[in-house]
């Protein structure tokens, strides 16, 4: 049943009730375009009622056209009105409530909130002041937040052309307006490898007194941070009895993450939380985690909760990159999009939120910027309601802040935007039907354009189309290439591999300049180095990666620039090996981590792995580099197993490794069907110097080792490299015959 909320009354009854009332009645006008009246049917009313079992508690009595919405204070009756108002459809003046909300609604979690730190790094929050802080708390305590974390004491002293304000000026002010919400306010606040403790004590009692409202504090073990586990603890103790000397009520929860330098710091660590020490509240896990959730919590004292603080922001290089339970994302849309693009990743987060779940109080989450704004509303919303249904939680972001749309269609656009991430997008025709809809609900509502949320999918939604068009045209010209380099016909291959893009592509390619015009005047979003100060290509500078090679045109064109200085006789063969790297003979085997993923090996590898990601750095994916080396593994094992090898044949083993070598270590070794097939220092074998001049650049080396025939099994290998230190870190190999 619909219910008809146009040109309601809002009444309030108590103080905070009536600051209630003036925030909702902004809301409803700016979606409406008129204020509410105070009496009168349709009507609701707002009530602050102490008797309310807590401040993050409302409850909706709903009789037809009329509602009651009560809670504690502001907080209760903001979460209370926000609910009211995604359930409601805004149409001209008209204003429709979807559905009965009756209820009594407790959250499930009791910390619900995100990082927005004001410093150099964001790819959003440095070109903000207190407004639009004040608007980002109350869009996301629209889906549950109760706190909001700043970041008053890192690069403290470091500016940048978007910052109007000192860091520490704008964190008091900014905890300030926290507090007119009743927000919860944590700092992350880090160690500085530089600073004695009498230094850091006297610095963070400054940010103390200086900051309105201060509940909780955060420091990282590391990143940054260098201190060994038992030293960080007893800081954080020293720390925590300042803190609570000038904000008694404030709690100390540090993080478990540790130095990657210090190979003892989880032990360390655990040794003094044992001595259960008062001073600290609970301890918060995340990013460089020194131990698995599970293990943390079993190790941990019972007395201490645990916090969660789940990268929501980042796609590689990262704590859950993309697809994070496979890593598959494909290096055509890795490269382009980069590490910190916008990323909607309803249907990920909801399997994070549940694996994670049981074993948290709750989650302030990592972010830099708006650029995951979907996955706030979506964890947030889980962190209030874990049952809750993802599409519907869709359709209340679209509701609460795309009111101009069809909310169903946008919640398919957000759904259509994380499956453009599937799979090559040279094979995912999703793509253009995801850039339709967002297209086709512009067309109806032209409006649209100027609410930065719905311009931020539709960029992303060009950048996927405009990825996917030059893939698809660049593969059709490396086919039509290959045909004529068979042939031996190498100009007209090279004529083939330069035919430019079209007029269309052009004119894709350029729309995504006016929409990063729109969203740096809307929110300051900064999706390059030079036009809008984006901190650097990584850091959500999209238009900085969009270009990069997506397939091998750039690489063999830059292979003809080398082939050009040579002799005619050696240019032509040189240019064959070119086109035939990576070619395998009958029983021969050849793999890539970019190219095939982890499906084909047969065996899950062991541990935490890291992919140390190559393809979105301009420096390393400009030609230089093929795409089947963009993805490095990084562990201290890598293991397979293999099969279609001819009997009573010797072959050989060629692996691709990323340059680091550590000369201590004399552990490194390769194992083939249990026997081991070398052991010593880095990395062993021999050296194919034609191959490492010819087809990698200067990150990458190679070794040779010999497979001989006894050790495989009719035909079956299984490989095992590692190194129990440090580990190793490749990106392809290849079993071939040997002479």
């Amino acid at each position: 049943m619909k219910y008809d909320f146009s040109f309601l009354s809002v009444n309030a009854v108590g103080e905070a009730a009536e600051y209630a009332r003036e925030l909702f009645s902004e809301e409803i006008e700016m979606r409406a375009g008129y204020k509410p009246f105070e009496g009168g049917e349709p009507c609701v009313d707002l009530i602050s009622d102490s008797s309310v079992s807590d401040k993050d508690t409302y409850i909706i009595e709903q009789d037809g056209s009329h509602i009651k919405i009560t809670a504690q204070g502001i907080r209760g009756l903001i979460f209370g009105y926000s609910y009211f108002l995604r359930k409601c459809v805004f149409s001209s003046n008209k204003i429709t409530l979807i559905r009965n909300i009756d209820g009594v609604y407790t959250p499930d979690k009791k910390i619900r909130g995100h990082q927005c730190g004001y410093r150099t790094i964001p790819n959003t929050y440095d070109a903000w002041g207190p407004d639009e802080y004040f608007r980002f708390y109350r869009d996301i305590m629209a889906f549950g937040c109760n706190t909001c974390e700043h970041i008053p004491g890192y690069d403290k002293d470091e500016k940048n052309p978007l910052m109007k304000y000192h860091p520490l000026e704008l964190a008091a002010r900014a905890s300030e307006l926290a507090d007119k919400l009743d927000m919860d306010v944590s700092c992350w606040y880090p160690n500085s490898d530089n600073e004695d403790e009498e230094t850091a004590l006297a610095a963070r009692r400054k940010v103390f007194e200086t900051m309105p409202r201060i509940d909780v504090i955060f420091p990282p073990g590391g990143d940054p941070g260098e201190m060994d586990g038992d030293d960080f603890v007893k800081r954080c103790i020293a720390i925590s009895k300042v803190l609570k000397s000038v904000k008694p009520n404030a709690e100390m929860w540090p993080s478990a993450q540790a130095p990657h330098s210090n190979i003892t710091w989880p032990e360390d660590f655990m040794s003094e939380m044992e001595k259960l020490p008062d001073e600290i509240t609970g301890v918060i896990t995340g990013p460089n985690h020194a131990f698995l959730m599970d293990d943390l919590r079993r190790k941990l004292p019972a007395k201490y909760p645990i916090r969660f603080y789940p990268d929501i922001t980042h796609n590689v290089r990262c704590e859950y990159p993309v697809h994070f339970d496979r890593d598959d994302w494909h290096y055509a849309l890795a490269s382009t999009l980069s590490r910190e693009s916008i990323n909607p990743r309803p249907t990920e987060y909801r399997l994070l939120h549940r694996l994670t779940r049981p074993y948290v109080v709750g989650s302030v989450s990592y972010s830099e910027g708006v650029n995951d704004d979907v996955n706030k509303a979506v964890w947030s919303d889980m962190d209030f309601f874990p049952e809750v249904s993802l599409y519907d939680t869709l359709c209340d972001y679209a509701r609460f802040f795309i009111w101009q749309a069809d909310a169903k269609k946008i919640a398919d656009a957000i759904l259509g935007l994380e499956r453009n991430w599937e799979g090559d997008p040279a094979e995912n025709p999703h793509i253009e039907h995801t850039l339709q809809i967002i297209e086709s609900e512009l067309e109806k509502a032209p409006a649209l354009i100027n609410n930065w949320r719905f311009v931020m999918m539709l960029f992303r939604a060009k950048c996927d189309m405009l990825v996917r068009r030059r893939r698809q045209f660049e593969l059709e010209l490396i086919n039509e290439a290959r045909c004529f380099a068979a042939k031996g016909d190498f100009d007209s291959a090279r004529k083939e591999l330069m035919t430019d893009y079209d007029g269309d592509y052009y004119a894709l390619r350029a729309s995504l300049g006016e929409l990063a015009d729109k969203l740096f005047e809307q929110i300051g979003m900064q999706l390059d180095v030079e036009n809008y100060h984006a901190s650097g290509w990584e850091r959500g500078a999209t238009l900085d990666t969009i270009d990069l090679p997506v397939t091998d045109r750039a690489w063999l064109l830059g292979r003809y620039e080398v082939a050009d200085a040579m002799p005619e006789g050696e240019r032509e063969a040189f240019l064959e090996r070119v086109f035939n790297r990576n070619k395998i003979g009958k029983g021969e085997y050849y793999y890539s981590f970019a190219e095939y993923g982890f499906g084909v090996l047969g065996e899950r590898q062991k541990g935490e792995f890291y992919m140390d990601y190559q393809g979105d750095r301009p420096e390393v994916n400009n030609g230089s580099i093929p795409m089947c080396m963009l993805k490095a593994f990084d562990n201290y094992t890598f293991v397979c197993k293999l099969a279609g090898f001819e009997p009573d044949t010797d072959y050989k083993l060629r692996i691709t490794y990323k340059k680091n070598k550590y000369d201590m270590f004399d552990s490194f070794y390769i194992k083939a069907n249990g026997t081991d097939i070398y052991r010593g220092k880095f990395f062993g074998g021999e050296k194919d110097e034609q191959f490492e001049s010819e087809m990698l650049n200067d990150r990458f080396t190679c070794a040779v080792y010999d497979l001989p025939a006894s050790v495989f099994e009719n035909g079956c290998i299984a490989l095992e490299i590692g190194e129990e230190h440090v580990g190793v870190v490749l990106s392809e190999f290849k079993i071939y015959k040997g002479e």
